[in-house]
């Protein structure tokens, strides 16, 4: 079995962590690392992480997280955050960036770029932030990849309340919202009831159809 197969079967929604044990920054910065290479639709990258280690910030978002101990006890929280619209500057901004990078321009880039702005314009503010927060879901699962592949566990979670973790965080400002948190940090096997329980999947054959 190859060793992304078990650390994925390592890994789980780690309802304890050991609040004494604390992520190296090593680790903590190769899972930041794989996020950052998250393939994302058009190379936008409409989506940022923050990774909150302020004890008086994770307190207040654990208020609005139904209480949840991961978010204080962790050794680390991170708060996926997507684009609250994908604008014209936006997309400009990641186009002229990857022009800078190659060191030329592209012809057939840049009618992409044009191409862009008129599926984005068309598709509406409310759709563009659905399409940002899809591509802020890929950098989840490929943190969730990376962390096990490191031996840190990790937990995502959609129980908290997006609005008020974006007054915490003063995301509106940066014309941000947050869809996704992730506590990392080492798994306290005494108190947490799915450790020792078996990874329940569906059997490949109900749920992979080939078609050849």
């Amino acid at each position: 079995m190859s060793d992304v197969i078990n650390h994925l079967n390592w890994r789980y929604a780690t309802k304890k962590f050991d609040s004494s044990k604390k992520l190296d920054e090593e680790k903590l910065n190769r899972i930041l690392e794989a996020i950052r290479l998250t393939p994302t639709s058009s190379g936008l990258q409409p989506f940022e992480v923050f990774v909150v280690k302020n004890d008086g910030l994770r307190a207040k978002i654990r208020e609005v997280a139904w209480g949840q101990s991961q978010v204080t006890d962790a050794s680390h929280l991170l708060v996926f955050a997507a684009w609250d619209n994908i604008t014209p500057a936006r997309i400009d901004a990641a186009f002229d960036y990857t022009n800078e990078v190659r060191g030329f321009i592209n012809e057939g880039w840049e009618a992409y770029r044009k191409q862009l702005h008129g599926i984005v314009a068309a598709r509406g503010d409310a759709a563009n932030f659905d399409a940002a927060a899809r591509q802020a879901y890929i950098g989840l699962g490929v943190a969730l990849v990376a962390a096990a592949a490191e031996g840190v566990d990790s937990t995502p979670m959609e129980g908290f309340d997006p609005a008020a973790v974006d007054q915490i965080l003063g995301l509106k400002e940066r014309n941000l919202r947050s869809v996704v948190i992730l506590p990392l940090g080492y798994r306290q096997p005494e108190g947490d009831w799915l450790v020792n329980l078996k990874k329940v999947r569906r059997p490949r054959e109900k749920f992979v159809t080939e078609l050849n």
